[in-house]
C-alpha cells in the first residue's frame, strides 16, 4: 500500500476533480456510490472488489447520513495488496437550501471530526442542523470539500441553487451526472453543459458518479 494517499489528502483530490472530463466516470473515478450501510445493495466489500475490477483509480463511497461503509471498506482495502486504487472518505447528507431539500456531498473529511455528529445518524437531520449553511460549514470543519450533488434534479433550477450555496460556501458541483439512468451510463448532455456553465461562472470544482444504490458500479439502478 505504499502508493496509497490518505482517505483525507484534500490536495490530491483537488487535482483530480480540477481534471475531471466527461469519460472520468464510471471507468476511471466515481465519487457517488451507495452501500447497504444506507441505501444501496451493495456491502461495502462487494462495492471495492467491484471497484478493483472495473480499474477505477479514485473513488469515495458516499452513504447517506453515515460512514459505516467508508470505515468497511477502509479496513478491507488495508487487507489487500492493491495500490492501484485511492478510497477517499464521502458522505452525502440532506439539507435544507431555501427553498428545496437537496442533496450535499462531503469527501475528504476527517469522519471522527464531532462537528459531524449530528450527520451520522442514518437519518436526515432536523431543524438548525438541516439548514444547508449549517451542513456546509460542518463538513468544512472537517476538512471537507464540499459539493452540490445533482444540481437538475431538483424541485428548481440549478441557475437559482448554485448561486445560493455559492453564497454559503460551496466548492463543487456534481457536473457529470446520467440523470435517466441510461445504459450505457453517460452524463446527460443537457444539464451536465448548464451546471459545467455555472460551476465555471464560479470557479467551482466539478465531480462525477454514477450514485450507484444496485449492485453495478456502471449504473445508478
Amino acid at each position: 500500500m505504499g502508493n496509497q494517499h490518505s482517505p483525507q489528502d484534500t490536495n490530491l483530490l483537488r487535482q483530480v476533480f480540477t481534471n475531471i472530463q466527461p469519460d472520468s466516470c464510471p471507468k476511471h473515478y466515481n465519487f457517488h456510490m451507495h452501500t447497504h450501510c444506507s441505501d444501496g445493495k451493495l456491502t461495502p466489500e462487494d462495492l471495492m472488489v467491484q471497484a478493483v475490477e472495473i480499474g477505477l483509480q479514485g473513488i469515495a463511497i458516499t452513504d447517506h447520513h453515515s460512514v459505516a461503509g467508508y470505515f468497511r471498506a477502509q479496513q478491507w482495502l488495508e487487507t489487500q495488496a492493491i495500490d492501484s486504487l485511492q478510497l477517499w472518505t464521502g458522505i452525502e447528507i440532506t439539507a435544507y437550501l431555501p427553498p428545496v431539500d437537496v442533496h450535499i456531498l462531503g469527501y475528504g473529511f476527517d469522519p471522527l471530526d464531532p462537528n459531524l455528529a449530528p450527520y451520522l445518524t442514518g437519518r436526515e437531520p432536523r431543524g438548525a442542523d438541516a439548514r444547508a449553511e449549517r451542513v456546509i460549514a460542518a463538513l468544512h470543519h472537517a476538512g471537507a470539500i464540499v459539493v452540490l450533488a445533482h444540481p437538475s434534479r431538483y424541485r428548481r433550477s440549478p441557475e437559482e441553487l448554485i448561486p445560493t450555496a455559492v453564497s454559503l460556501g460551496i466548492d463543487g458541483v456534481e457536473t457529470y451526472y446520467a440523470y435517466n439512468n441510461p445504459n450505457p451510463w453517460i452524463p446527460s448532455f443537457e444539464q451536465t453543459e448548464t451546471v459545467k456553465r455555472l460551476g465555471n461562472s464560479y470557479n467551482l470544482l466539478h465531480t462525477c458518479g454514477t450514485d450507484t444504490h444496485g449492485l453495478n458500479l456502471l449504473q445508478r439502478l
